[in-house]
């Protein structure tokens, strides 16, 4: 028995002390967007001012590239309006997302690894649940709407800086106004701006959440059945260590009889580090 522990101590110790190094390691990680992965910190949707009226279910492939990581994921996303287009709830989730960083990446991220053996890294991402309520709608004047997000803490891989493992939530009011609108109704140009809050958790014992000013601002334009939307979105946070990203989205789609091809371009600025190549299914109900 004597020999036996003292066995179990030579192995067990080493095991606790990797651990133990990990966990110090994990205390290092800067819980903003430009320290994470792609996925980690989901941009909130910039709403037209109008709750959408139609059911919409959307499979979509994304590419994201950054030179020191190169992202690809499956995006699933489900919308349900309610009371005739005056509220609804959309859920979102991140599948699969496989990546390869760059050593100098990983250092700087203080991440474990830059890919499992046997390929890339492969892991399940946040689930994202947003409710949005009408609380105006006046062609005189603007439509405004009230949105809600939360974040869930199911994304893995925070070890590799993928996702936090923390919760997170926005709130914002965005407000729309076709600026031009043929009678038929077949060819619009509408603007739209949002302003809120976001807000999520960090691993600092002195500042245990980061708060954030979030905003927006961009243009629809509807030709028939096909639509091209353009907009820049971002946040400020307050500490101001990489966490005030900018995005430039661009999204074109064409329709037929309820089923849409979703071509998606976004530009990463300031602590938004990837540009994003996506292209989804849209069916519409």
């Amino acid at each position: 028995m004597k020999y036996i522990s003292v066995v179990f101590f030579f192995l067990f110790i080493p095991t606790l002390a990797n651990a133990q190094e990990w966990n110090d390691q994990t205390l290092l990680i800067v819980y903003s967007p430009r320290y994470f992965g792609p996925n980690a910190f989901p941009m909130p949707e910039l709403r037209l001012g109008t709750a959408p009226e139609r059911y919409e279910v959307e499979v979509r492939g994304e590419y994201h590239y950054y030179t020191g990581d190169q992202t690809r994921n499956l995006f699933m996303r489900a919308l349900l309006p309610f009371f005739r287009g005056k509220a609804g709830m959309e859920a979102t989730f991140v599948m699969f997302e496989r990546f390869r960083m760059t050593p100098e990446t990983r250092d700087e991220r203080h991440a474990e690894s830059t890919e499992t053996s046997g390929g890339p890294s492969q892991n399940n991402g946040d689930v994202v649940l947003t409710a949005f309520f009408q609380l105006l709608r006046s062609e005189r004047w603007v439509d405004a709407l009230f949105n809600f997000g939360l974040k869930t803490a199911s994304g893995e891989r925070l070890v590799d800086a993928r996702f936090t493992d923390e919760t997170a939530y926005w709130m914002d009011f965005s407000v729309g106004r076709d600026l031009f609108r043929s009678e038929n109704r077949k060819y619009v140009v509408r603007m739209q701006a949002m302003a809120g809050f976001y807000c999520w958790m960090t691993n600092s014992m002195k500042l245990r959440q980061n708060d954030a000013a979030l905003f927006g601002a961009g243009l629809l334009g509807t030709f028939d059945s096909v639509s091209l939307r353009s907009d820049l979105t971002g946040f400020v946070g307050y500490m101001n260590n990489g966490d005030r990203p900018l995005m430039w989205r661009n999204n074109l789609r064409f329709g037929y009889r309820g089923h849409i091809l979703s071509l998606y371009y976004t530009h990463g600025m300031r602590d938004s580090l990837y540009d994003t190549y996506a292209m989804g299914y849209v069916r519409e109900f």
